[in-house]
């Protein structure tokens, strides 16, 4: 894989033509600006020109993963794929792009993926990259031109050479408008100046251009001579059968110099020049539709892309389009669909109110059947936002509406969302209960749907109470709602199974197994909900495990989703303020009050119990035992009331910790055991107990993990009990470099930080500009950074500038 990033203009899209130049057989797709991607965009893109196997699954809206892999499989010469532009992609895209990336080793095949890297530090773009595999990655960093090319550019057009780099600052693209401009000015003004220059026809069709990004000509009416008149003019070049500007800084300026009228005109135009063609993406139709702020053509076309994204899985794409029917006033039938495709995408807190909507019109409209379905999908949502309080109310409501009827469907699925709430508060026996009697129910109606979703909350409360039988019966409950289609419920089971392996077992190879295929599955179905809070389960098991830049990279992507509070981030919260405290990271207490924010809300030992856990050893590590035996005993109450064994003897241990009482811990069997199952910080805090071997043995694994913090209170407490021949801590410049890095690269990452270019990198330190590339290029790939900005972050964040 190669990335090939850099601001607008650097000559991305440049580099990648001159290298297909000479290439056969390159497929290419291409994102664009709109206001919401098409969904699945530049794969549509590749698969016309492919063909087959792949052309089919898109147009039958089926997971295309299987048929793109067999296109890349095949004998004959490897196959280039180009994906431009991927700042603009939309979700879908981008997790096909991770999931063609874990196989990309045994693909006869060569991505090429093209992005600007100076976008937002929340942009999805982010997470993607930073989820890519690292051994078969290539970044392709473009730079700015040098001031001595610029300035030999410059000599060839009689321009001022300092005046030309001063206005462009080497970006190519501008650097070869500038100097095709007579008077020297703003970049922005000589794509205008040129315009101006247009005759009114020729003008208006250029920009039209502008707001459709690319302009199709076709037949022998006026428009083919004013496109020409526009290309001769430097305005537009030619593509194909159209023509469209050169760059997307260019129909920018066009496009934002428009007044607001005229700009809203164009999209009217552009709406009704793509209805005359055949098969036009409907996202094309509504983003127009929506620019051009006509409110009929926005409720045609926003849901007909809406129902378009939904059926290919782009659920994020398709709340998008709810969302814009939703702001016009829309009716329950619309705002249900939209609750369904914002939960599906893991935006459930902005589906909570359009469910409470959807109820009340249901109910003035006396069908009390959808207002108690209604209520109880607002149980599930308000459940997900970390509103437990919430949802143990909406489902009361929903059981109460929908029992004044005949039980039906819905009542049966009432009952076991009840059960569903019960089992995920440790309840077993009530979430057993009320789980059967919705079982009963539904086989009685024959309704296979609730039926599967009452077995997983039954089994799953078996699991919870040891059932050795539970977790394989959990697995053929994913398999039965898959081949039915049921795709959320399909994800439930597995994601139930993982996190109570997690809850309940000491064997993380096998939780880590467990989770991987959850993920795989949310990865297959684009349900970003779910991958959200895997990636954050994950990340926790892997601080438990050792592998915190592994956990620190899961953290970063799961809270890369737009859902910041709730469910869904929670987990990634507390493994990132796991990692931060023991470092000693100045972010860690913010981060772990975010978290204790969000688990209480929650009501749920699962959510409390971790960050009463990472919370009492903060407090300890910072010297305040009182604030870490208070945030133990928090965690520790509601673990007693619930039976929970596991939670209660890890917090009872911080507890004691913190209030220097007597452990009955036996260290030796304790780290063992730990061993054995791969749980190092739970072996590190059991060695702390032993001799000073044993506690030296601890020192050096929070030494290898770059845990100063951690590492100082278990120095000063050995100290306090008298414990001999306490190791010192690794040097200063071992610290510093724990992410890795040569001393050169260190010294680099401290001037790349501080904002150096290249050049001013490799004048401080005596480097050729090429020599510091490579340096910039190997600090990107150790800290799984995309861009020099993310580096300079991650360098403040684990202290190593």
């Amino acid at each position: 894989m190669a990335l090939v990033a850099g601001e607008a203009g650097i000559g991305k899209s440049s580099l990648v033509r001159a290298f297909a130049a000479a290439r056969r057989g390159l497929w290419l797709g291409a994102c664009d600006p709109l206001v919401t991607p098409r969904p699945l965009g530049p794969w549509h893109d590749i698969a016309r020109q492919a063909g087959g196997a792949l052309a089919e699954a898109l147009a039958a809206h089926e997971p295309p993963l299987d048929a793109l892999l067999d296109a890349l499989e095949r004998p004959g010469p490897p196959r280039v794929v180009v994906l431009e532009d991927l700042h603009w992609a939309d979700a879908a895209s981008l997790d096909l792009l991770i999931l063609l990336a874990r196989r990309i080793e045994r693909l006869r095949a060569l991505l090429v993926l093209t992005y600007r890297d100076d976008e937002a530090p929340g942009h999805p773009l982010h997470a993607t990259l930073a989820a890519l595999p690292r051994d078969a990655v290539r970044r392709v960093l473009l730079p700015p031109l040098s001031r001595e090319c610029v300035a030999e550019q410059a000599a060839r057009s009689g321009r001022d050479p300092a005046a030309v780099y001063d206005l462009t600052g080497g970006n190519p693209l501008l650097v070869t408008e500038a100097l095709n401009e007579e008077p020297a000015g703003a970049v922005h003004h000589l794509i205008l100046t040129r315009l101006e220059r247009l005759q009114a026809p020729a003008r208006d069709l250029a920009e039209l251009a502008a707001v459709m990004q690319r302009l199709d000509v076709a037949g022998d009416g006026p428009e083919p001579a004013l496109v020409d008149r526009c290309v001769a003019a430097g305005v537009l070049v030619a593509a194909g059968d159209g023509a469209g500007f050169r760059h997307e800084l260019l129909r920018r300026a066009v496009e934002d110099a428009l007044p607001p009228g005229r700009r809203r005109a164009l999209h009217l135009r552009a709406v009704r020049r793509l209805e005359a063609r055949p098969a036009v993406d409907p996202a094309r139709l509504a983003h127009h539709a929506r620019l051009s702020q006509d409110e009929e053509l926005l409720r045609r076309y926003s849901l007909s892309a809406a129902e378009s994204a939904a059926a290919q899985g782009a659920h994020r794409e398709a709340a998008a389009h709810y969302r814009a029917l939703v702001d016009l006033g829309a009716g329950a039938e619309v705002l249900e669909a939209y609750a369904f495709q914002a939960y599906l995408a893991g935006l459930s807190a902005e589906a909570v109110d359009a469910r409470r909507r959807a109820a009340e019109q249901r109910r003035a409209a006396g069908d009390w059947e959808r207002a108690g379905a209604n209520e109880r999908w607002l149980s599930r949502l308000a459940w997900w936002s970390g509103d437990t309080a919430l949802a143990r109310r909406a489902v009361a409501a929903a059981v109460e509406t929908l029992g004044q009827g005949p039980p039906g469907r819905e009542l049966a699925m009432a009952l076991s969302t009840r059960a569903q709430l019960h089992m995920l508060a440790h309840e077993v026996e009530p979430a057993v209960e009320w789980g059967t009697r919705a079982a009963e129910l539904a086989e009685r109606l024959g309704d296979g749907e609730t039926a599967v979703h009452a077995a997983i909350n039954v089994t799953t409360a078996r699991l919870v109470r040891g059932d050795p039988d539970a977790s394989g019966e959990l697995v053929r409950l994913h398999e039965r709602a898959a081949a039915a289609g049921l795709v959320d419920h399909a994800a439930r089971a597995l994601v139930n199974r993982a996190c109570t392996e997690l809850w309940i077992g000491d064997d993380l190879a096998a939780t880590l197994a467990a989770i991987a295929a959850a993920l795989a599955y949310a990865d297959r179905h684009d349900l970003d909900g779910y991958r959200q809070y895997l990636l954050g389960v994950r990340a926790a098991v892997r601080v438990e495990a050792g592998d915190w830049a592994g956990a620190l990279a899961d953290a970063d992507e799961s809270l890369a989703y737009p859902a910041r509070g709730g469910v869904g981030p929670l987990p990634a919260y507390v493994a990132r303020g796991r990692v931060q405290s023991a470092r000693g990271e100045p972010e860690a207490e913010a981060t772990l009050d975010l978290a204790l924010r969000e688990a209480l809300a929650t009501e749920e030992l699962q959510r409390i119990g971790p960050v009463a856990i990472v919370r009492a050893e903060h407090w300890l590590y910072l010297g305040e035992p009182g604030r870490a035996a208070a945030e133990a005993r928090r965690g520790l109450e509601l673990a007693v009331s619930v039976g929970h064994r596991r939670y209660t003897r890890e917090l009872a241990f911080r507890l004691s910790r913190a209030t220097g009482a007597p452990s009955d811990v036996d260290w030796r069997a304790a780290a063992e055991g730990f061993g054995r199952g791969g749980r190092l910080l739970a072996r590190v805090h059991a060695l702390a107990l032993g001799d000073a071997a044993a506690a030296g043995a601890a020192l050096a694994a929070l030494d290898a993990l770059g845990a100063r913090q951690a590492a100082g209170w278990l120095r000063a407490d050995l100290r306090r009990r008298g414990v001999r021949g306490v190791p010192r801590g690794p040097r200063p410049a071992t610290a510093a470099n724990a992410a890795g890095l040569t001393g050169r690269q260190a010294e680099v990452l401290r001037l790349l930080a501080d904002g150096c270019s290249n050049a001013e990198i490799a004048a401080a330190l005596t480097l050729s500009e090429k020599t510091v590339q490579h340096h910039v290029s190997a600090i990107l790939a150790k800290l799984s950074a995309a861009s020099r900005t993310q580096a300079a972050a991650t360098a403040r964040r684990l202290g190593l500038v």
